[in-house]
């Protein structure tokens, strides 16, 4: 108390509030588990899609995303509630560092807090919560590892398995009636980096026009640019040279200056001044002795003229994307000053053949026979570029899926099956726990098995049913059995040839719970108050 007054002292400024105990709880529960509630639809191969709409004037027809896709619906969502933005950006890492599994982070981050609400309403404090979700975390994480197999990165069965994992992440995909036909072109795209995990050296294009079926894999970089006229359209053993750099007139860049002269002839000096150092740059771009010269800006009429009339093959205003993955291809270094031409054998790219090509009705540049022999594009073909967008995003999943397998070479089987094991064998642990951890330990086992009736509720199947015929088929032995979401039955996972990445499961695993813990401890939340414009 205030010794003057006998009043608290006011520490929060005005507007500022303050909300604390179940109330700052209930918040948190409510944000995260609706943001969870919002991309559940979404999972498993039976999952509906998302249509993302921007209000922005102009933008309503041309920016639609439709996409089933978690991590892109979550980026697109703004949100006020500081736990739905812990969600998101789960969801946003897991994107990152493996590329799919988006929305079964979400989703289960959001069960283990709604299994949390209920223990918190039966007087069940946060931290006895926290300390049996951590162990049930270690057991199915343990139990993850232990039902995971490993090939030789080398061998037939492990070529299979990448197969198996790719089909099995295209089916919850806009593709999945094509997906061995996309399984086969993204595993063979994979195996050319040779374990790299550098995805600039595959190049995605998308060109409206035609049938999905009509994509395929090519050899080699495209970049979607076109020679310069002038320029011979096919060169051999290419020596290139990439460069942002302005070859454009050097002129004054300042803005708002002036110039004042006398006359013309002092204006003709000036273009003269400029032309000639212009050509002292061309010179020592020709010192380096490429036969290709790629620059990521744009290059005027004059220094074009002289590079081609040097029988140099120019391309110009390279797109910044397109020119790093010039450099990654072709072993070259970027260059912006030409002073050292004595380092061209270490800064010139190589490439066996460089020619324009006509994909549909569009020109573009082929590199083939590359330094990093492990370049290749995937060329994507659709009616639309709402379609092409999301095959896109379909294909970079698998890619990264297929990148994360080559590391780990650890696989489990799919339809819930890990998910399934993982609940079980938390449910024995909590058998030997004593006190308030045991419910948690069984609430996170709930949270588990949640993922798979999620699977069947979004097929339009009896969960309740389907699950329970799971859990009897596992505890009579059958331990690759799981969801065949074809005919709404469970089925031999061996048989049906479904496998998924097990470093895909451990890092949803680890990512949920560590988001629901952190909500789980909260109980406060202090709003600020709004920063005032003062009137001048």
């Amino acid at each position: 108390m205030d010794i003057v007054g006998n009043v608290l002292p006011q520490v929060l400024k005005d507007e500022a509030t303050e909300d604390k105990g179940e109330m700052a709880r209930l918040q948190s529960f409510v944000g995260a588990i609706a943001v969870a509630d919002l991309v559940k639809t979404t999972l498993g191969p039976k999952g509906m899609d998302k249509i993302l709409k921007p209000t922005g004037p102009g933008q309503e027809m041309t920016h639609i995303t439709v996409t089933n896709d978690g991590a892109t619906i979550l980026k697109s969502m703004y949100v006020e509630n500081p736990a739905a933005k812990i969600l998101i950006e789960i969801s946003k890492t897991q994107d990152e560092e493996v590329g799919d599994g988006t929305t079964t982070v979400a989703v289960l981050a959001g069960e283990l807090l709604r299994e949390g609400e209920k223990l918190i309403q039966k007087r069940i404090h946060p931290q006895h919560v926290i300390a049996g979700w951590r162990i049930a975390r270690d057991v199915a994480l343990k139990t993850l590892r232990d039902i995971s197999s490993e090939n030789d990165i080398e061998s037939q069965e492990f070529h299979n398995d990448l197969i198996k994992i790719a089909r099995t992440t295209l089916s919850s995909k806009l593709i999945t009636s094509d997906r061995d036909y996309f399984a086969d072109l993204c595993v063979k795209a994979v195996l050319r980096l040779k374990g790299s995990s550098n995805l600039d050296y595959i190049q995605i294009i998308k060109l409206p026009g035609g049938t999905i079926r009509d994509s395929y894999l090519d050899d080699g970089f495209i970049l979607k640019k076109q020679i310069t006229i002038g320029c011979k359209r096919r060169i051999e053993n290419a020596k290139i040279l990439v460069a942002n750099t302005a070859m454009d007139y050097d002129k004054i860049k300042i803005y708002g200056t002036k110039v004042k002269v006398n006359s013309m002839d002092k204006v003709a000096e000036i273009e003269a001044a400029e032309k000639e150092k212009m050509k002292h740059k061309v010179d020592k771009i020709l010192k380096f002795q490429p036969t290709v010269f790629v620059n990521r800006q744009l290059i005027y009429n004059y220094p074009e003229q002289l590079l081609a009339d040097s029988g140099i093959t120019v391309i110009e205003h390279a797109d910044f994307e397109g020119m790093e993955r010039v450099a990654a291809a072709t072993g070259a270094e970027i260059l912006s000053t030409f002073d050292a031409p004595e380092r061209r054998d270490q800064v010139l790219g190589h490439c066996d053949l460089i020619e324009e090509i006509m994909i549909g009705e569009e020109k573009m540049i082929k590199f083939t026979g590359c330094k990093k022999n492990e370049a290749c594009t995937i060329v994507l073909r659709g009616s639309s570029i709402h379609i092409l967008d999301e095959v896109d995003r379909s294909i970079h999943d698998v890619l990264c899926v297929l990148i994360t397998t080559v590391k780990n070479r650890r696989v489990v089987w799919g339809g819930g099956n890990s998910e399934m094991q993982m609940a079980a064998a938390c449910e024995e642990e909590a058998k030997k726990v004593q006190g308030k951890q045991a419910l948690a330990i069984e609430a996170y086992a709930r949270a588990l098995r949640q993922i798979p009736t999620i699977i069947c509720d979004n097929g339009g199947y009896d969960s309740a049913e389907l699950i329970q015929n799971f859990k009897v088929e596992l505890q009579k032995g059958n331990l690759t059995s799981g969801l065949n979401m074809n005919d709404g039955t469970v089925g031999d996972m061996k048989e049906l040839g479904i496998k998924e990445c097990m470093r895909v499961k451990e890092q949803a695993v680890m990512a949920a719970s560590e988001a629901a813990e952190l909500i789980m401890r909260v109980d406060d939340i202090v709003k600020c108050a709004p920063r005032k414009r003062e009137r001048a």
